[in-house]
């Protein structure tokens, strides 16, 4: 839909220009992409399946690690499929309304992730630092908490800059991404961005950098406590909990920091667009193997939920002969 206003024309649809590449190409991504997207929702549904289910995992490192794949769930879904459509239509349209609220959601999910790596840390501080308190700081009800706290706040810092961009004049309608990215968006408004800018910036840097610093901090106390360990058994068990989380840290960050925090970061979209791929859908999908892989409590408690699982559905089979 066009409208006219003040001699500009207004566009209330949004094309998806998504990447200049063969169709053979296009279908061997589309193909490889909803392979790792499957997966990513398969193995994050089992980690919070598993979690639940088993009660030796009932622990606050287990109950985030369970927060972070229900986290893991929805982040890729809020774009992986826009992506799958581009791959799949060269030209995607999306109306405004659904534009912001992709912008919304993807935003402000990322936001939580920051704020629920912040919180592992902490949790890891805790645990390595003051085990003797460990079960008493680390409670239930604290935990909860503190992960409903992560959700909310970041459902709220994201509302003034999505207000802001809802009342910008767009003036051209191909958005040079596969998802309603903010300098993306900004491109295609004809009026001064400049403040929206301003504030997107500042807030990047109070979650990114405020949730970051905060871990680089823990885990200088948790590496320093840890050093300090009588036995090299001591030091490998200890490191082997924080590893996981440190990889996962890395991995994320790297990414975030590069697109949303460097200098110029607006003058190089199409690098920005590519980058993207790797936190939107390879970084879900990494989580839960990083998380499992190399822990022998969650592969214990795993192999007792699918040996009840298989007794279940044997049962089940059983009665129904």
């Amino acid at each position: 839909m066009i409208e006219m206003k003040h001699n500009v024309t207004v566009f209330s649809e949004l094309i998806f220009i998504g990447f200049s590449l063969s169709r053979e190409i296009r279908f061997c991504l589309f193909i490889l992409i909803a392979i790792v997207y499957t997966a990513t929702i398969t193995s994050n549904f089992v980690i919070i399946l598993i979690v639940t289910k088993e009660r030796s995992l009932h622990k606050p490192m287990y109950f985030f690690i369970g927060g972070l794949s229900f986290l893991e769930l929805w982040y890729p879904t809020v774009t992986v499929p826009t992506l799958l459509l581009v791959l799949f239509v060269p030209q995607k349209t999306i109306s405004l309304t659904g534009c912001l609220c992709q912008y919304y959601f993807h935003f402000s999910l990322g936001a939580t992730e920051n704020f629920l790596l912040a919180i592992m840390a902490f949790d890891r501080y805790v645990a390595i630092c003051n085990p003797l308190r460990y079960t008493v700081i680390m409670s239930p009800k604290f935990c909860v908490n503190l992960l409903l706290s992560s959700w909310i706040f970041s459902l709220m810092i994201i509302v003034i800059p999505c207000l802001q961009i809802s009342n910008l004049v767009f003036c051209v309608n191909e958005i040079d991404h596969y998802y309603c990215d903010f300098a993306p968006l900004l491109k295609l408004s004809c009026v001064d961005v400049s403040t929206v800018e301003n504030l997107f910036f500042a807030m990047c840097c109070f979650v990114i950098l405020g949730c970051f610093l905060p871990i680089i901090v823990s885990y200088v106390f948790i590496i320093v406590t840890i050093i300090r360990f009588p036995t090299a058994s001591g030091r490998r068990r200890a490191f082997s909990t924080c590893a996981s989380h440190i990889i996962v840290v890395l991995i994320f960050y790297t990414t975030n920091i590069f697109m949303f925090i460097r200098p110029s970061a607006g003058d190089s979209l199409h690098v920005n667009k590519i980058v993207s791929i790797f936190p939107t859908v390879v970084t879900p999908l990494l989580n839960p193997i990083i998380y499992t892989l190399r822990n022998q409590e969650f592969k214990g408690a795993a192999k007792k939920t699918f040996q009840k699982l298989t007794m279940w559905g044997l049962g089940s089979a059983s009665i129904g002969v």
